[in-house]
């Protein structure tokens, strides 16, 4: 049987034990505890990283959607491609032909003369001559030369005297002024149609890049048609950068003194506003000539 002081011995060491485990309890807890602390401070800096990088990334997509949306208020459209370059084909004017349109000639002409026509000069020079001013224009015979050789010949036979232009466009992507129809409503031609040059005849046939607009610059002069190969008599010239498919016939440049009376028209407008109508200011072509 143990004496009293075993006993007290015995107990002693019990509680030393006891002690012993509550401290290593207590360093675990506490190391559980750095520990812990140390993963929650990793996580919040995570968390305020990722708060800032989508913060930022919110930010650039609001700034992205307030440009885009800002663009369409402004009205502005996806750039246009360039023009291609021009590369003659081998025939270029050898064989220009003017059959009938369907539509009857509203200003009686002979048509042009067809087969093979000269491509030289490279240039023709054209006073005409408008109610509101002078327009002078080149046109292209070495590069749209049937083209040119059909408005040479209804400027010759005075089929563009004394005719309104119809139509003036000032939207965002189309800025021209349209003529040669002797009745005046967009509706009439010389009785015949010949077929697309310069820049429709760059693209092979079938290539769905005829469809995608391209830039007529400011300067720039060009048919009028009613699809693919319904040239006529009327015409549009071109006073500011216009977005168009490429199958519309250019055939010439407009001299600075036809820009300025150009210019002058476009700022009258738009008969009773809009963006496409009658010319509010009237213009009546009184001559064109060869010089």
């Amino acid at each position: 049987m143990p004496t009293n002081e075993q006993r007290r011995a015995s107990a002693k060491r019990k509680l030393e034990r006891q002690l012993e485990r509550r401290a290593q309890q207590a360093k675990r807890r506490r190391l559980l505890t750095i520990i812990g602390g140390s993963v929650a401070a990793v996580a919040v800096v995570a968390i305020a990283a990722y708060s800032i990088i989508a913060s930022n990334q919110n930010h650039s997509d609001k700034q992205a959607s307030s440009s885009g949306s800002s663009s369409a208020s402004n009205g502005s459209t996806p750039e246009a491609g360039a023009l291609p370059p021009f590369k003659p084909a081998a025939d270029l004017g050898a064989n220009c032909q003017y059959p009938p349109a369907p539509e009857p000639a509203s200003k009686q002409v002979k048509p042009p003369r067809t087969g093979k026509v000269p491509t030289d000069p490279a240039q023709v020079s054209v006073s005409m001559v408008t109610n509101q001013g002078h327009i002078g224009l080149l046109l292209a015979n070495n590069e749209s030369p049937c083209t040119v050789n059909s408005f040479a010949s209804l400027a010759q036979q005075k089929f563009f005297d004394d005719t309104k232009c119809h139509r003036l466009t000032a939207a965002p992507t189309s800025a021209v002024l349209q003529c040669g129809d002797p009745g005046g409503d967009g509706t009439g031609g010389p009785g015949y149609q010949f077929a697309n040059e310069y820049p429709t005849d760059q693209y092979k046939p079938g290539d769905p890049a005829i469809h995608d607009p391209v830039t007529y610059p400011r300067g720039t002069l060009a048919m009028a048609n009613s699809g693919p190969n319904t040239n006529g008599s009327q015409f549009f010239l071109v006073y500011k950068d216009t977005q168009l498919p490429p199958q519309y016939t250019i055939f010439g440049k407009i001299q600075q003194d036809g820009l300025a009376t150009l210019d002058k028209i476009a700022k009258g407008g738009v008969a009773g506003g809009g963006a496409d109508g009658p010319p509010a200011t009237e213009v009546t072509i009184k001559s064109v000539m060869l010089d």
